[in-house]
């Protein structure tokens, strides 16, 4: 695509923003009222399409994490190693490598999978990786007496598990779950390196166009609807499973 009357539009712009009162150009830079009404229609289906993704990672990523978590606890033995090689090669590498390794390198292998699947795919698997390792350090931070008081009942290794440990283990987990869970629902913004259609890269498709900032704003604004709701109920999410102190 060539920019260059984009460019040459940008340079306007601030040649007129040195001429004038700068609280009038400020507001024609990044509030524009004439590019918020062009650019919103692109700006929520940007919006639509984080929400998908974002909910694809979460389910998938904490599903398979504590998935991992209770082979580990039950089959460790024989999945330590693997298990052990991918979670930290997941958290190692910065999650934009993955993607473009991904997107770029499946290809060549006969693989061949759209930009959302390929932004879905690797943070979920960034995500299962840390949530992994976060639920494994709640599993073996439950005192060894509490399942070996569930053995004496009569439960077998996977009902104690699954009726005494890991519910402790995941009330432990909580407040880093939530916070890595924000953390990388907000990566995202890293779909549009690979031209999928999220916020980021609908905003940055309408500044190359108009040459005026006002969709990098809208961008921004969207992204605080969506994730100050998420946060507020993540920090509900730990007070309500927090340990209490008597």
């Amino acid at each position: 695509m060539d920019r260059t009357p984009s460019l040459g539009r940008a340079r306007s712009s601030r040649t007129k923003i040195a001429e004038g009162p700068p609280m009038n150009h400020f507001i024609d830079t990044f509030f524009n009222a004439q590019q918020i009404l062009a650019t919103w229609p692109a700006i929520l289906k940007g919006v639509v399409v984080t929400l998908e993704i974002a909910a694809l990672v979460v389910v998938t990523g904490i599903t398979a994490g504590i998935g991992l978590a209770v082979l580990r606890w039950l089959f460790g033995r024989w999945i330590k190693w693997p298990l052990l090689v991918f979670v930290d090669v997941a958290r190692a590498v910065p999650p934009l490598v993955l993607v473009l390794l991904a997107y770029f390198g499946l290809p060549s292998l006969g693989v061949d999978i759209s930009g959302f699947a390929v932004i879905w795919l690797v943070l979920s698997a960034v995500l299962t990786a840390f949530v992994e390792e976060i639920v494994w350090a709640g599993l073996i931070s439950v005192k060894k007496g509490q399942r070996e008081a569930a053995r004496s009942t009569g439960l077998t290794e996977v009902q104690a598990l699954l009726y005494v440990v890991l519910p402790q283990a995941l009330r432990l987990a909580v407040p880093p779950l939530t916070n890595r869970t924000i953390a990388i629902t907000k990566n995202t913004a890293l779909g549009t390196v690979i031209g999928v259609p999220e916020i980021i890269n609908q905003a940055t498709t309408a500044v190359s166009f108009s040459g005026n900032a006002t969709p990098l704003m809208m961008g921004a604004f969207a992204y605080l609807v969506l994730f100050i709701p998420i946060i507020g109920f993540g920090r509900w999410v730990e007070g309500r499973f927090a340990w209490r102190r008597h």
